[in-house]
């Protein structure tokens, strides 16, 4: 990892985790007396539960895409260097199973510009763009995971809030209204922490999901520069 990488991760921790470190502790302290995080989701009932499954996932998600939606894992260097220079020695059949030998996003795009190879530059043109797009598309479906869950997460608590209210509700009307605060304390714990609960999973799902899109969209930018120039040799020259 590139120092400068480390920098944008750090930046990038600290504008997304601060805010649910601060819910995490407001989680503490209306569950002052549980010990544990399986209290804490014990507390929030089976809506809870399915909050921490789903906070697991999304952590999974961040972890991979941490790793492999990057410029450096979609459009290698030394892959480009590689079949610039192929393309250099107008090797192009060599530079085909470059690209089948290691698929990924810039040698997708590469390869299907070469299968237009001897058709007018605007048919070039044309299948190197809707590769890009295609490709695009995929990555942008892939972290949209992250989007879902960032929405999904606070309906889920929400639905645990009304769940508990309901629940409190009843206990009042089961005692004809002659209640202590004791008798709906669980019901009340419950519509508190799963709001919580699932707000510290959307606040850090939410935020990375447009780190990860605007990191997707220069990528996209960067390797489509990179392409155009690649295939820039078979445009004609007009006469002069």
């Amino acid at each position: 990892m590139t120092k400068k990488s480390l920098v944008v991760l750090v930046a990038v921790a600290v504008v997304v985790f601060l805010p649910s470190l601060g819910l995490a502790g407001a989680v503490q302290e209306v569950t002052t007396e549980t010990r544990g995080m399986g209290d804490v989701l014990k507390a929030a009932g089976i809506f809870g539960v399915i909050i921490g499954l789903v906070s697991v996932i999304a952590m999974a998600l961040i972890i991979e895409h941490m790793v492999n939606v990057k410029r450096d894992k979609l459009a290698p260097p030394d892959l480009i260097d590689e079949v610039e220079a192929l393309f250099d020695e107008e090797n192009f059949q060599e530079a085909v199973e470059v690209c089948e030998a290691e698929p990924g996003y810039f040698t997708n795009i590469v390869a299907a510009g070469i299968g237009k190879i001897g058709h007018p530059f605007e048919t070039i043109e044309m299948s190197v763009a809707e590769m890009g797009a295609e490709e695009a598309v995929k990555l942008h479906q892939k972290i949209g995971w992250l989007s879902l869950i960032a929405n999904i997460a606070p309906m889920l608590g929400l639905m645990g809030t009304v769940s508990g209210m309901i629940g409190s509700f009843n206990v009042i009307a089961s005692k004809g209204g002659q209640t202590n605060p004791a008798d709906f304390a669980d019901e009340i714990s419950q519509a508190l922490v799963t709001t919580l609960l699932g707000l510290i999973v959307a606040i850090p799902a939410s935020a990375m999901f447009v780190f990860f899109r605007n990191r997707v969209v220069m990528t996209a930018l960067e390797v489509g520069a990179i392409t155009e120039d690649l295939f820039e040799r078979f445009r004609p020259t007009s006469a002069g």
